[in-house]
């Protein structure tokens, strides 16, 4: 396995913040450039919901995720190899990369990330059982049982056909005792093992392969999943698992994990994603994010914007749907090139989601998909010109 490599792809470093772990760097893959840091934006059933695949080009996106858990139950990973694969089935030429699957059985269970940093961890896992061959779970579309296994996940990724696959692990929940988070490491280890020697067995050069830290909130679990996943031929780290149930504890489990691993490698940090998340993470060493949060909020009637435009009552959108912009004629950003900030005031975005129409969700995920690429872009330029630490203090204003 040591002297596997990735012809098609290259991840090459171009620049290190002298005063943070920060980085810029350049993806090359079959399907084009990425360059770094950069945000991926979450289509989880093969669509990025209220928007079209050109209109995420034409914004500025460079990379976009799919979740192999949805696309396994509907439409399957074998109507969508007989499409072309995935780019060609959902009309996206540019990069694409694949979780397990296993983050799914997970989130669907005792929630995302997201939700254990908020303190929402009261869901009835949908896990039925966890066994050293794999996880049998409750499907979410009828509740018939389903087994999802290192080699089943890689064979649906691999059909599917993403340019970046990942390994299938446990992803524990807060709750967990430091005994079982220990056991779950070493058993998704194990799962990981399986994952790449079933990724070797019909690897077509086509894609990269990733490798996840897990190990929970505990620092020698964290150090030893890195140590492993150093050890092993994969082309990219993604962090994952519990980041533990504050901001703070979450920078510090990112870092725990980070400054353990080979800086050659591109590292990926799963289902991250607001605005002062993504400073901090760049600030540890992140090249990438990937969140359903921008578009998500979107369909709930909030708009991301800069500091200075944002509402009291929160951090990082305005929520549109309140009643005091309905006699607001400015756009949501004057500085937006977007079409909906260009066209629309925020006045007749208000009307649309009062009286429900779809319009609304297009033209706030235009807006906010818009956002996120320009934020990504700053901060890329704020590595180039060495200016990053100040462009972070503005945005932590």
């Amino acid at each position: 396995m040591s002297d596997f490599s990735y012809p098609h792809f290259r991840f090459d470093l171009l620049k290190k913040d002298p005063h943070s772990q920060a980085r810029r760097g350049r993806l090359s893959t079959p399907h084009g450039i990425v360059e770094t840091p950069a945000f991926i934006f979450c289509g989880t059933k093969a669509s990025v919901k209220g928007i079209y695949p050109s209109q995420l080009k034409a914004a500025g996106t460079q990379f976009c995720l799919a979740n192999t858990y949805h696309l396994m139950l509907q439409p399957g990973a074998d109507l969508i190899e007989q499409a072309g694969g995935l780019h060609a089935f959902m009309g996206w030429d540019g990069p694409l990369l694949t979780d397990s699957g296993g983050f799914q059985v997970f989130s669907l269970g005792y929630g995302s990330v997201a939700d254990e940093i908020k303190g929402k961890r009261n869901r009835i896992s949908s896990v039925q059982k966890i066994t050293e061959e794999g996880v049998i779970f409750k499907s979410y579309l009828d509740g018939s049982l389903k087994m999802m296994t290192p080699e089943v996940s890689i064979e649906m990724q691999q059909k599917i056909g993403a340019d970046f696959i990942v390994a299938f692990d446990e992803c524990t929940p807060y709750h967990s005792s430091r005994t079982y988070t220990e056991c779950s490491l070493e058993r998704s280890h194990r799962w990981e093992t399986r994952s790449f020697e079933a990724f070797d067995r019909h690897n077509n050069g086509k894609q990269a392969f990733y490798g996840i830290i897990q190990g929970g909130v505990y620092a020698d679990l964290r150090e030893r999943s890195a140590e492993y996943v150093n050890s092993m031929p994969f082309f990219g780290h993604a962090i994952g698992g519990t980041l533990g149930a504050s901001k703070e504890e979450m920078y510090y489990v990112v870092d725990l994990a980070r400054r353990h691993l080979t800086s050659i490698r591109p590292i990926h940090l799963l289902g991250i994603g607001g605005i002062s998340d993504i400073f901090e993470g760049v600030a540890l060493g992140i090249d990438t994010f990937d969140c359903v949060h921008p578009t998500r909020i979107a369909r709930h009637g909030g708009a991301l914007v800069p500091f200075a435009l944002r509402d009291h009552s929160v951090r990082e959108h305005i929520s549109l749907k309140r009643a005091s912009y309905a006699q607001d004629f400015t756009p949501i950003d004057p500085t937006c090139p977007c079409e909906t900030c260009q066209k629309f005031s925020r006045a007749y975005v208000h009307y649309l989601l009062k009286t429900r129409e779809i319009l609304a969700i297009t033209a706030l995920t235009l807006h906010n998909v818009f956002f996120m690429n320009r934020l990504m872009q700053s901060i890329r330029e704020a590595l180039d010109t060495g200016t990053f630490q100040e462009l972070r203090k503005k945005w932590a204003l």
